[in-house]
């Protein structure tokens, strides 16, 4: 059976609210199997690369000071049609706008605290993965 795998990060606010048990269940129970998985805080520099492409952007500064406001959980998942599927499992990055049942409709507060970040393409997915783990690291 073919796979594929996606990036995801359990952002600071779902982080501090004890959120991390409930999304990594819904996780789960959606089919997605963890590969690499690891609780880490990124420093400036690492946020700052990892959100590069949105450096001319205004809101760059403030999501690089958030993501790095506390601790955050890195993992790759692995399912068949990986990126898609999680896109649709944590809904609209505005939780008003997200569809019931999505981990963002449940966890996130906002638009900028919308608990969790996932992959938008296969080719990010790589990117985003690699920059986080080793390939030892993964499973």
């Amino acid at each position: 059976m073919a796979t594929n795998r996606t990036f995801t990060m359990l952002k600071p606010d779902a982080v501090r609210k004890g959120y991390i048990g409930g999304i990594i269940e819904q996780i789960t129970a959606s089919g997605f199997r963890i590969v690499a998985m690891k609780l880490t805080q990124l420093t400036t520099d690492d946020a700052a690369a990892f959100y590069a492409v949105h450096k001319e952007r205004p809101f760059y500064g403030e999501l690089v000071e958030y993501m790095t406001s506390g601790p955050i959980v890195a993992a790759i998942l692995e399912k068949e049609n990986a990126v898609e599927d999680f896109r649709t499992l944590i809904g609209a990055t505005n939780p008003e706008e997200a569809a019931e049942g999505t981990i963002r409709k449940k966890y996130a507060t906002s638009i900028s605290e919308n608990a969790v970040h996932g992959s938008d393409s296969d080719e990010n997915a790589a990117i985003e993965g690699a920059f986080h783990f080793a390939g030892r690291e993964q499973f």
